[in-house]
């Protein structure tokens, strides 16, 4: 039995989908009702689904204990949920950035904290989704990189701790991949551009499925990192060198991309239709 947060679209859809062809019964997890329900109905008979929001720890629990009542055992967890912003550290909005942090970070040690119990029972796996951000840090993109560098050192702890009761942790990394998230993120002109000026291979858009199968691969055989581009192991082993790349890189292009971005009004939104979710949650708990 598998877990999956952020599953409503992109790839928690897709591994939940890919993991339900493997004979898993899943649960599905995120902040929108009706699209939740329409990607359980493609997850076989087994499949249900929970809105939650992974920043809402006592709200996590509760349904955590809902999902183990039901199925009886939990085996697998998958820390997905996750949004974005682009903006120059300067202009940045402080509440955008926390809501990133709160989100991609903050929400994997809840969710964690909520399953971990359940897991030990199990002997199960934790899989948490980091990314490309994790190894190579991006300028205009430091709350996304912060938050998924955080949930890669997270995942590290997070396995010692957990080897001596028998459970797994793996970390999944991918590169830009077409989901709403990049394609909202390339709405804005000065972001996609810079995005396209990046050295090959960090410039291209990869297809979502064969990224999504890949991931889960590697998350049945309980790999503790897991791949979505075959290049990545490479940038890895050399992620030492990146920061200075990535300066150099700055020092040629950035202020450009910075002077575009700021020039067409200097939008702190999160991108994408999984960042407007997340940004109705906030407004609906803060009103509440």
């Amino acid at each position: 039995m598998a877990v999956v947060t952020g599953a409503a679209r992109g790839l928690g859809l897709l591994l939940a989908q890919s993991l339900a062809r493997r004979g898993a019964r899943v649960a599905l997890l995120g902040l929108e009702p009706e699209e939740l329900a329409a990607a359980a109905k493609t997850c076989g008979p087994g499949a249900r689904h929970w809105t939650v929001d992974v920043t809402d720890d006592a709200e996590l629990r509760r349904v955590a204990a809902e999902v183990a009542e039901h199925y009886g055992r939990i085996d697998i967890v998958v820390a997905n949920a996750g949004i974005a912003t682009g903006a120059p550290v300067e202009h940045s909005d402080p509440e955008t950035f926390a809501r990133v942090i709160e989100v991609n970070l903050l929400g994997s040690v809840n969710t964690a904290r909520a399953f971990v119990p359940e897991l030990r029972r199990s002997k199960g796996h934790f899989f948490q989704v980091a990314s490309l951000a994790a190894l190579c840090a991006a300028p205009m993109m430091a709350a996304y990189c912060a938050s998924k560098s955080g949930v890669e050192a997270f995942a590290h702890c997070l396995r010692a701790e957990l080897a001596p009761h028998g459970v797994t942790v793996g970390i999944g990394y991918l590169s830009w991949t077409d989901t709403d998230m990049v394609r909202g993120a390339d709405q804005d002109a000065a972001l996609r551009d810079m995005r396209a000026s990046l050295p090959f291979p960090t410039n291209r858009t990869y297809p979502l499925e064969p990224t999504a199968e890949r991931l889960v691969r590697g998350l049945v055989q309980r790999r503790p990192h897991v791949y979505g581009q075959a290049w990545l192991p490479a940038l890895q082993a050399g992620r030492a060198l990146v920061p200075v790349v990535v300066t150099r890189y700055a020092r040629k292009h950035l202020a450009e991309f910075e002077r575009r971005w700021l020039a067409a009004g200097g939008n702190n939104r999160l991108v994408g239709a999984g960042g407007a979710a997340a940004t109705r949650a906030k407004t609906t708990e803060d009103a509440g």
